[in-house]
């Protein structure tokens, strides 16, 4: 944390003004685009979105190198702007240098020039350590209690017609740190066989990594359920994963998601992980501490039940945010 003794808004507040201009750096990861669609939306701006494609050069250089020039071309200067991901951290750092006044937010760690930007969010199990360094737990997300309440008020059709109690499986597949092989493809069908056993309804959503067959190999699976039990979507249609949490009195999730463990989380129903084949110590610390906080417990071999409350640090970033982007520009005003 700073000295600066500008508070934070007060809760319930709007936090900065709805007309704000606001820029939104993408890299084309919908988890990075998550984190910071969760903040403008807990800042209560409306942002424009920037998708970056920087040429091969300056992507293989990021985050340390320059930015690509075609990514920071910019006429009508943005006042906040949020970036997330490997390849937006130099161009962030552009639109900082070549505008003081603007404020830069980045979400998770930078690695390189962590002094260039006004704010810097990452998760409370990695390493950076600075001033303008906060941490939280789980990452931002736009999975507010609004969004929420909403998905349960009008359901998406395929989730209501389903019988409860209700399982969610939220399905990861490869990444950097874990793999998806075989062996995990058959322990989450018999995850999902063991919480029909339970009783559940089970409803499945696979993401953009997991491989292309699991979904048919799961409906299969579960084929002998009646259809008032059993959905696993195919991509066809919205994808119903905000229904399905909201409607969810069980939660699986895979471990390969830190985003998908944190969105889950902010549910309030009991999330169990299952970790695929791989891992990494950093994503060992984040479960650890979610287990810890009693948000999570690892599947051991049934689904269980037990209370906590919903884990949203969305607000708490955002009102920091807030708080040094005012402070920001009172100095700026200060100076004339």
């Amino acid at each position: 944390m700073t000295s600066d003794a500008t508070p934070a808004p007060p809760v319930g507040a709007a936090l900065l003004p709805p007309d704000l201009r606001t820029l939104i750096l993408s890299c084309g990861k919908a988890g990075h685009d998550a984190n910071s669609l969760g903040v403008a939306a807990a800042l209560g701006v409306t942002p424009r979105i920037s998708r970056i494609a920087p040429r091969r050069l300056f992507s293989l250089l990021a985050p340390y190198g320059p930015a690509d020039p075609r990514d920071v071309a910019q006429p009508d200067w943005p006042q906040l702007v949020i970036a997330s991901g490997r390849e937006t951290a130099p161009v962030l750092r552009a639109y900082g240098a070549r505008n003081p006044r603007a404020f830069t937010l980045y979400l998770q760690d930078p690695r390189a020039w962590r002094s260039a930007y006004d704010l810097i969010w990452t998760p409370a199990h990695d390493r950076a350590q600075g001033a303008n360094v906060i941490k939280t737990l789980i990452s931002p997300h736009p999975l507010r209690p609004q969004a929420l309440a909403q998905a349960r008020a009008a359901p998406d059709p395929r989730v209501a017609r389903l019988e409860g109690p209700r399982l969610a499986l939220a399905i990861g597949g490869p990444s950097k740190a874990h793999r998806f092989e075989e062996a995990d493809a058959l322990a989450l069908i018999a995850i999902a066989r063991q919480g029909a056993a339970q009783g559940f309804s089970i409803m499945a959503t696979p993401s953009r990594r997991t491989p292309p067959a699991f979904a048919r190999r799961l409906e299969a699976a579960l084929a002998d359920l009646p259809p008032a039990r059993r959905f696993v979507w195919d991509g066809a249609g919205d994808n119903p994963y905000v229904s399905m949490l909201a409607a969810a009195q069980a939660i699986l999730v895979t471990a390969d998601s830190v985003n998908m463990v944190g969105e889950a989380a902010a549910t309030g129903a009991p999330v169990h992980v299952y970790e695929p084949a791989g891992g990494s110590a950093k994503i060992t610390r984040f479960l650890d501490g979610m287990v810890a906080a009693g948000a999570v417990r690892r599947y051991g071999g049934a689904f269980e039940r037990w209370d906590y409350a919903p884990a949203d640090p969305t607000d708490e970033i955002a009102r920091e945010t807030a708080r040094r982007f005012l402070a920001k520009a009172a100095r700026g005003a200060a100076r004339g």
